[in-house]
This record gives structure tokens, C-alpha cells and sequence, in this order.
């Protein structure tokens, strides 16, 4: 993969990966818990965008998704140690952002992380990488209908075989 386009690929994964951690903050915020499973869902989403975009996939969309997914982990850690700050000391959330600095969110953060969180977002990871890194399926050929094999076959002492060639279609006796 060429330089630019494997800078705007990690570029845009870091985007989605920020992009899915503010999402995962609405129902850990709505539920006032942390909601550690939701790594697996966001791994998954972003694998399938991720593998729509980097061709062809292999390695380098497994390690896109996989970071993508470990910083939307982060990124809702982060997220939701400045929204105790913010409830705690009754300012807004950008003001506990802009306030507390990104040294102390992290802090604040790795303090709240449980075993059962890196779990899930390895987990999450590992399905990102998986699903991203595979292979999409090419379907089997299938013969023609034989209306289309017989669209512009001539009424020639070889038509059976021309047919047969053009169809797919084998001999009974082989």
C-alpha cells in the first residue's frame, strides 16, 4: 500500500474509531454504567468500514479495525471520567475537558478500567481484526439460463456443441 493512501486509510480509522467511542457514550451515559460488551459491536461495525475502503484487506485493515476499536475503548474511558468531573464539580463537559487536560483523563480513566473491560475490548479488537482481514467470498459460476445460452446460437450441424461450450453444459455420456 502506497504512503498517502495508508495515512488518509489510518487517518480515517482513528475518525471512525473517536467517531464510535462518542456513540458507545450515549447508552453508558444514559444507563450510568459502564458498558464494557459494546466493544464487541463496535469492533464489528468498524471492520465492516474499514474493509469497505482498504483494498485489498489483509493485515493492514486487521490493524486499522483492531486500533480503531481499542481507541473507541479509550476514547469512552476518557469520555466518561470527564463527565464525573463535570457532575461532580457542576461545570459543563467541554469545560471538564478543556479544565482537567488529557494527562489526567487518561489517568482517571486507567484507574476505572476493569479486567472485564480489556477483555471485551480485546475481544473487540480481535473480531475487528479478523473481520476486516478476510477475504470477500467470490461466488461460484453459475451456468447461464439456457434462454441465454440459445439467444444467438445458429441452426448450424455444431450448434450442439457450441451450446454445450457456451452453457457449461457436459456431454451425458461424460
Amino acid at each position: 500500500m502506497r504512503l498517502i493512501p495508508m495515512l488518509f486509510a489510518a487517518f480515517s480509522a482513528a475518525m471512525l474509531g473517536l467517531a464510535a467511542g462518542a456513540v458507545w457514550m450515549v447508552p453508558t451515559m444514559a444507563l450510568q454504567r459502564p458498558l464494557p460488551a459494546l466493544a464487541l459491536l463496535a469492533g464489528w461495525l468498524l471492520a465492516l468500514a474499514v474493509r469497505s475502503w482498504v483494498r485489498p484487506a489483509g493485515w493492514m485493515a486487521a490493524a486499522l479495525a483492531a486500533g480503531a476499536t481499542v481507541l473507541a475503548a479509550v476514547y469512552v474511558d476518557v469520555l466518561t471520567a470527564a463527565a464525573r468531573i463535570a457532575g461532580s464539580m457542576g461545570i459543563g463537559l467541554l469545560d471538564a475537558l478543556r479544565e482537567a487536560g488529557l494527562a489526567m483523563l487518561l489517568a482517571l480513566a486507567r484507574l476505572a478500567v476493569q479486567p472485564v473491560d480489556i477483555g471485551f475490548t480485546l475481544a473487540g479488537a480481535l473480531l475487528a481484526a479478523w473481520l476486516a482481514s478476510g477475504r470477500k467470498r467470490t461466488p461460484t459460476r453459475q451456468p447461464p439460463a439456457v434462454s441465454q445460452c440459445w439467444g444467438s446460437l445458429a441452426l448450424t450441424p455444431t450448434y450442439v456443441p457450441e451450446l454445450r461450450a457456451r452453457c457449461g453444459l457436459r456431454h451425458p455420456a461424460s
